[in-house]
C-alpha cells in the first residue's frame, strides 16, 4: 500500500480496517475530499454567517501545521487548544495532527488554577485561546511553574491565525506517522478528581467515525450536523467534527453557551438532520417548548449521551417534535459513544445494544462476569481505546486490564439484551442490604410534572443506615413547598420498590455538573 493510505472492507459489520505502514489520519478525514471532488462543498456551517469550503479547511489547516512548525514547534511536542467552537478549532486540531504535533483540546469552562494544572501536566510547547477565555488562560500562565515557550491567541487584531496564514506556505506534507501513533489527548472531565490525559492513536477517530457514525446512526455525505455538546470533549469531537469530516457531511458550529433559545433557532436556520444533545438540555428545551411552536421537520434523528435519558424525556420529546432521541454511553477513554440505541432497535430507559467494533460485559468485584440481569460494573474493549492516561501508571493500570476498560458504570442486561444503567459505581448504594441504583429513583423524580432534574446521592439516617436522599430542581421554584415534598415521596412510593423510595428531598436551583453534563454526585454528598 502507498504511504497514508488504508483499506477498508465494508463487506462485514464491523468494517475491517487496514492500513499502509506509513500512515497520518489527516489524509482521509482531510485531504481525501480534495481529490474526491468535493472541494467546493461547505464543510462548516457557522452561527455567526462564517462558512468554510472543504477546499479552504484543507488549505488552511496545512498554513496552520507550517505555521506551528515555523513558530518552533516539532513532532510530538503538546499544544494545548482553549479554543471556542469556530473554524479555528478545526485548523489547529488538524494542522497539528498533520504536522505531527499532538493537539489538547481543553474544557473552556476551566478556570486559570485548573488551566496551570493541565499546562503543568501535560508538560506542552504551545498553547492556543481564544480571546473570550483571555483572563483565566492569562492568569494560569502568570501562575504556572512550567510555561509553554509558543502562545498565541486564536483571533485578535493583526495576530490572529488568518493574519498569520497569510505569510506561510500552504503545502505540508503529512507527518510520517503510523496508525498506531500518539496522535491527540483528551483530558477526562475530572468528576472525583484532577483530570487525566487519556492518549489517542492516528487510528480511534476513524474506528468510531465509521462504527458509530456510519454504521450505527447511517451518517452520509448528505447529512448536517449539529451538536449542542461542544467540541472540546470526546462526544463533541466526534459529533459536530469527525463524523460529518470522515463522511464529507456538513457541520454546523456555534461559539455561544448552548440555551434552548440558541439550539432552537440554529435547528430552524440550518436544518441540520442530526442534532447531538444531552439531557439536561433536553429537558430544559422540553420546559421551553410548552411555551413555542420549533419547526423540528429536518431532523431525522436525535442523539443523547453524558448522562443516562430518562424514559419520561425521552416520551415527552417523541411527543412535541415527532422525533425520537437515541440514548447511547461513551467515554473520554473510549473516545465515542460504544452502546447505542439504534432508530430501528431501541428502548427507552436503556443505552441499547453494543456498537459494532466493541465488546462489554457485566463483572462483579472479583472481574467474575455475572448472569443476565444481574447488575455489576460495565467493561468495555474496543480499538479506538486509548493508548494509556499521561504519566498516571496506577491509574492506567486500574482502568485497563488486558484491553477491557473499566467504565466506571453500574449496568445490568435486560432480557431483550438492552443495557440498562444503573448509575455510578461509586454512587451505588445498599438500601436494606440491596443494591439500589440512584438512577432508577431521579427517573422516577422527573416523572412528576412539576419536577426538571433530579440527583439521588446515600445519606446516613440516626442510626447510621444508607438511605436514599433526592436533591430536585423544579420547573417554577415558587411550587417549592412541604406538600410538594410530600406529594413527590407518594409518587416515589407508588412507583419503585417499598425501600427505593427518597428518604429526605432538597430542593436546589441548579445541579452541580461537569461541563459534558453529567451530575457530580460527590458534591451533593458533602
Amino acid at each position: 500500500m502507498k504511504e497514508h493510505t488504508f483499506h477498508l472492507d465494508t463487506s462485514s459489520s464491523p468494517a475491517k480496517f487496514e492500513f499502509s505502514e506509513t500512515f497520518n489520519v489527516v489524509v482521509p478525514f482531510i485531504d481525501r475530499h480534495l481529490t474526491e471532488d468535493r472541494g467546493e462543498k461547505i464543510a462548516i456551517l457557522c452561527s455567526n454567517g462564517e462558512s468554510v469550503l472543504y477546499s479552504e479547511l484543507a488549505d488552511r489547516i496545512n498554513r496552520c501545521g507550517n505555521l506551528l512548525l515555523g513558530k518552533g514547534m516539532k513532532a510530538g511536542e503538546r499544544l494545548l487548544m482553549v479554543v471556542k467552537d469556530a473554524p479555528e478549532f478545526f485548523y489547529l486540531f488538524w494542522g497539528s495532527i498533520k504536522a505531527g504535533i499532538i493537539p489538547v483540546p481543553l474544557n473552556t469552562l476551566l478556570r486559570s488554577q485548573d488551566f496551570a494544572f493541565l499546562i503543568e501536566d501535560s508538560e506542552c510547547s504551545g498553547l492556543v485561546y481564544s480571546e473570550e477565555f483571555s483572563v483565566e488562560v492569562e492568569g494560569a500562565l502568570d501562575s504556572a511553574q512550567l510555561k509553554p515557550d509558543l502562545v498565541l491567541k486564536s483571533e485578535s487584531a493583526n495576530k490572529g491565525l488568518l493574519q498569520l496564514f497569510m505569510d506561510v506556505s500552504p503545502k505540508l506534507e503529512p507527518a510520517p506517522t503510523q496508525s498506531d501513533s500518539d496522535c491527540f489527548w483528551l483530558y477526562s472531565s475530572g468528576t472525583t478528581g484532577r483530570p487525566k490525559g487519556a492518549i489517542h492513536l492516528h487510528r480511534d477517530m476513524m474506528v468510531t467515525s465509521q462504527y458509530y457514525g456510519v454504521e450505527t446512526l447511517g451518517i452520509s455525505e448528505a447529512d448536517v450536523c449539529y451538536s449542542a455538546a461542544k467540541l472540546f470533549f470526546a462526544y463533541g469531537l466526534g459529533n459536530a467534527m469527525t463524523f460529518p469530516l470522515w463522511t464529507g457531511a456538513t457541520c454546523v458550529l456555534d461559539a455561544g453557551r448552548p440555551t434552548p433559545d440558541s439550539t432552537f433557532a440554529n435547528i430552524e436556520r440550518f436544518q441540520p438532520s442530526l442534532y447531538f444533545g444531552v439531557p439536561t438540555l433536553y429537558a430544559a428545551q422540553l420546559q421551553a417548548l410548552e411555551s413555542k411552536e420549533v419547526d423540528f421537520s429536518s431532523l431525522r434523528q436525535c442523539i443523547s449521551a453524558g448522562e443516562a435519558l430518562p424514559p419520561d424525556i425521552f416520551k415527552r420529546w417523541k411527543e412535541k417534535t415527532g422525533t425520537v432521541i437515541l440514548d447511547g454511553i461513551g467515554s473520554t477513554e473510549l473516545l465515542h459513544i460504544f452502546i447505542s440505541n439504534r432508530p430501528d432497535d431501541l428502548k427507552p430507559g436503556t443505552s441499547g445494544k453494543l456498537v459494532p467494533g466493541y465488546e462489554g460485559r457485566i463483572v462483579d468485584e472479583k472481574d467474575n462476569e455475572v448472569p443476565p440481569g444481574e447488575e455489576g460494573r460495565l467493561q468495555v474493549k474496543g480499538s479506538s481505546s486509548l493508548r494509556c492516561y499521561w504519566n498516571n501508571e496506577e491509574k492506567t493500570s486500574q482502568t485497563i486490564q488486558q484491553g477491557w476498560v473499566n467504565t466506571g458504570d453500574s449496568y445490568r442486561v435486560d432480557e431483550e439484551g438492552f443495557f440498562v444503567y444503573g448509575g455510578r459505581s461509586d454512587d451505588m448504594m445498599k438500601v436494606g442490604g440491596i443494591w439500589c441504583s440512584p438512577f432508577e429513583i431521579e427517573a422516577r423524580l422527573v416523572e412528576h410534572p412539576k419536577v426538571l432534574e433530579a440527583a439521588v446521592v446515600g445519606r446516613e439516617d440516626p442510626s447510621g443506615l444508607i438511605k436514599p436522599e433526592a436533591h430536585v430542581v423544579l420547573n417554577d421554584p415558587e411550587n417549592q413547598s412541604e406538600d410538594l415534598s410530600g406529594e413527590l415521596l407518594e409518587h416515589c412510593k407508588s412507583g419503585l420498590a417499598p425501600y427505593k423510595y427518597p428518604r429526605w428531598i432538597q430542593f436546589l436551583e441548579e445541579l452541580p455538573k461537569t461541563a459534558t453534563g453529567k451530575i457530580q454526585r460527590f458534591k451533593l454528598r458533602n
